[in-house]
């Protein structure tokens, strides 16, 4: 399916955004939950910017706290078997989002504005920080949030989901793996 839904190497978003309708609608219908799922292909003509959605989704709904559990476990594993069933290469994940009720984009903002506290630290003490462990989404978010801040760079640390960034001063030597 994939090759459907690339075209001169950019996502067709009104393909894959009906893709993706198609696939949620039918993994919320065999899960039993009681879940609307709604789907838009972002407008835009020009290039995104990097780490920008380019389909969203939305799944809301009577049980939609069952998707939010345990730092919306089961959320996520809807959008890792959606980009396995859509069959779309790990450079086009961050182009498509799925969400239930905002949390997710909550999260990310969260995410960046820790991101620039922490960066914002690291030129004052000159000292390393390190953020939690994250995934691999989490951490591009990161990175991409804090690359324009002069002083500071990043780098992803650790193994599996004890994988972490590094925020540290420019000029000292990358930390031991």
């Amino acid at each position: 399916m994939s090759s459907e839904l690339i075209r001169d190497g950019k996502l067709d978003r009104q393909a894959t955004a009906e893709a993706l309708r198609q696939f949620l609608e039918n993994i919320v219908g065999a899960s039993g939950l009681e879940l609307k799922v709604n789907v838009r292909a972002v407008s835009g003509d020009g290039s995104p910017a990097e780490g920008e959605a380019e389909v969203v989704a939305d799944l809301d709904g009577r049980d939609k706290e069952m998707l939010l559990e345990r730092g919306a476990d089961v959320l996520k594993a809807f959008e890792h078997l959606a980009f396995k069933a859509l069959r779309l290469e790990p450079a086009y994940h961050e182009k498509i989002h799925i969400d239930s009720g905002g949390y997710r984009a909550l999260r990310f903002e969260e995410l960046k504005m820790t991101a620039r506290v922490a960066a914002e630290r690291v030129q004052q003490t000159k000292q390393p920080f390190r953020l939690n462990p994250m995934s691999s989404r989490e951490r591009r978010i990161v990175h991409l949030a804090v690359k324009d801040i002069p002083g500071v760079r990043t780098q992803s640390v650790g193994i599996g989901e004890d994988r972490q960034v590094v925020i540290q001063p420019a000029d000292s030597k990358p930390p031991a793996r």
